[in-house]
């Protein structure tokens, strides 16, 4: 297992002075001690703990002109962790590269009402999993209404449960397709630039069609009903807080287009494979707590405690599926439809080219240089492209949360 790549789109601040796994080294086993957690948050900790570490084994890289020698720890891989996305990311645009459309795309963000958040807590996969369906349908719907678009537009959509703050705040970033193949494949439906769907209608279609859903779900007996969410075992409770949010405007945020395919592929390297917060974003911690940046100059102080409590909020089931792709560039119209509606913008007036898009189909070094712009074979004391790869002898070592994870007796 090679090592990761420093944080994505950050390779030339070098370590951070704070990661998060040295407020877990830190502070992590009194939070166990205090807090019930579920094994997956809890092999999150110990995870992030050990990355990069000796307890994990590596390499030693040693330059053949000068004789450096640094140690080079393998990664925990585990998708919470803020150091080990870089090489998922590249190898995920690389698989992705094939399904963007030479087009233009739009950017529409579909955010969970507070008042739903409880539930969503005790319901994580139930509700996340209707927030994808409702989003997907509610764009796919005025995609193929014929005074819209009266086309099947492609939509990925990315979860994210945070805010700045390391909040609970579940909402979708989409990407959508600016245009769409028409409904009978005979040509492409160019949509207006500057222009996708009425936000104040995005918002009410997906509005009934989230609580539709979950009062289907109610009715069913498929939501979980406890803790902060106990009230709502009331069905006049439920009933009345079903009734308040359909009253409640729901804001759906389209952010401005963007120009063309190859910005859309940066733009999903950044945002697909994030964590709740960055190493870059940590600036300290002291007896106060830690300190880190959220908008702009702003930033806030969080006890430890605290802080590792809103970071395990933002730990996913296992194996939850957090991109999901529909219509156009939905798994089962891959090698059909979609290449049907290539086809058919190349052969409409004035079409975009596709864009050259760099090929990273390589082994991991390669892709690590393609993404962050590091050549792991150059010394960094003498300059050389002299660097080689020898093995570590795995270490002894006594690494905080690193023992194994208990099986969850829940």
């Amino acid at each position: 297992m090679p090592p990761d790549a420093p944080a994505a789109g950050r390779p030339s601040e070098g370590r951070p002075r704070l990661e998060v796994a040295d407020i877990v080294r830190a502070h992590g086993e009194a939070y166990l001690r205090g807090h019930p957690v579920t094994a997956d948050q809890r092999k999150v900790l110990s995870d992030i703990a050990s990355c990069r570490t000796a307890a994990l084994g590596g390499h030693v890289d040693v330059c053949a002109s000068c004789g450096l020698e640094r140690p080079s720890y393998n990664s925990c891989r585990n998708r919470h962790c803020p150091k080990c996305q870089s090489l998922s990311q590249a190898k995920w645009i690389e698989e992705r590269q094939a399904r963007v459309l030479p087009t233009h795309y739009f950017h529409v963000v579909f955010t969970l009402p507070s008042e739903l958040r409880a539930l969503a807590l005790c319901n994580r996969e139930k509700v996340f999993d209707l927030l994808f369906q409702c989003a997907a349908q509610t764009l796919l719907t005025l995609g193929r209404d014929p005074k819209r678009l009266g086309a099947m537009i492609g939509v990925t959509a990315v979860l994210h449960t945070w805010s700045r703050d390391l909040g609970f705040h579940p909402h979708l970033h989409c990407i959508v397709t600016g245009g769409g193949l028409s409904l009978d494949g005979t040509h492409w439906v160019e949509g207006r630039r500057g222009y996708l769907f009425p936000v104040r209608v995005l918002g009410k279609l997906f509005r009934g069609k989230m609580l539709a859903a979950l009062r289907q779900a109610y009715d069913a007996g498929e939501l979980v009903l406890e803790g902060s969410a106990a009230v709502l075992g009331d069905a006049a409770v439920f009933a009345d807080l079903l009734d308040a949010l359909y009253k409640k405007a729901w804001v759906v945020y389209a952010k401005p287009p963007f120009g063309g395919a190859a910005q859309v592929i940066a733009y999903l390297g950044r945002y697909t494979h994030r964590v709740g917060i960055s190493n870059h974003r940590l600036l300290g911690m002291d007896e106060r707590g830690v300190h880190f940046r959220t908008r702009g100059d702003k930033t806030v102080t969080l006890s430890a405690e605290e802080f590792l409590r809103r970071f395990l909020l933002h730990v996913l089931p296992k194996g939850f599926v957090k991109i999901r792709h529909y219509g156009l560039v939905a798994a089962s119209h891959a090698t059909t439809t979609l290449e049907v509606a290539r086809e058919r913008i190349a052969t409409a007036a004035d079409a975009p080219a596709r864009p050259a898009l760099h090929d990273v189909r390589s082994d991991w070094r390669t892709r690590l240089e393609a993404l962050t712009g590091i050549d792991l074979s150059i010394c960094p004391r003498c300059g050389q492209r002299t660097m080689q790869r020898l093995p570590l002898a795995a270490a002894a070592v006594s690494t905080t949360l690193v023992s194994p994870v208990p099986p969850d007796t829940s």
